[in-house]
C-alpha cells in the first residue's frame, strides 16, 4: 500500500468548501471515489451547474444535473484545435476558484507537507480542522 492520500472536495465559486470526503488511498480513481461518495441512483446535483477537470470523464453520463462544463480531452496521438483550447483554457478559468479552495487548505501545511502517520483516521480531523480555519479566514 501507498502512503498517498486523496480527498474529493466539492467548493463553490466562492471558495466555500460544501464537502471533504474522507481519504482514499492515492492510486484510487477519482471519479471512482465521487461515485462511492454520491451514489448516481441520488440526484445529488439536478439543479446545479457541475464544473469539473478531467479526472471525471463521464461524469453527465452517470449524474443527472443542470449542465456540466469538463475540458475537451486530446484524442490519443492527436492535438487539440485552438477553438479546444481556447474553450479549455475558458473552463479553467472558471473553475480556478475550486483549485483556490484546495490552495486554502493547503496554506496549513499539515496537509501538503509530509505526515509520517498512516492513520487515516488522524487525517481526515486535519482536513475538517484546516478546512474550519480556511472558513474563518474568508469570513474575516
Amino acid at each position: 500500500m501507498g502512503y498517498t492520500l486523496k480527498t474529493t472536495i466539492i467548493s463553490t465559486k466562492d471558495r466555500i468548501i460544501r464537502f471533504i470526503s474522507d481519504c482514499w488511498v492515492g492510486s484510487t480513481h477519482d471519479f471512482t471515489m465521487l461515485k462511492e461518495e454520491f451514489p448516481p441512483e441520488v440526484a445529488w446535483f439536478k439543479d446545479k451547474c457541475v464544473r469539473l477537470d478531467l479526472g471525471y470523464h463521464g461524469f453527465d453520463k452517470v449524474y443527472d444535473c443542470l449542465q456540466v462544463i469538463l475540458p475537451e480531452k486530446r484524442k490519443k496521438g492527436q492535438k487539440l484545435s485552438d477553438e479546444a483550447k481556447a474553450e479549455n483554457k475558458q473552463k479553467s478559468q472558471e473553475r480556478i476558484f475550486v483549485e483556490h479552495s484546495i490552495g486554502g487548505l493547503k496554506r496549513y501545511r499539515i496537509l501538503s507537507d509530509r505526515l509520517r502517520t498512516k492513520k487515516n483516521e488522524l487525517y481526515n480531523d486535519f482536513l475538517e480542522v484546516c478546512a474550519g480555519l480556511w472558513h474563518f479566514y474568508l469570513i474575516s
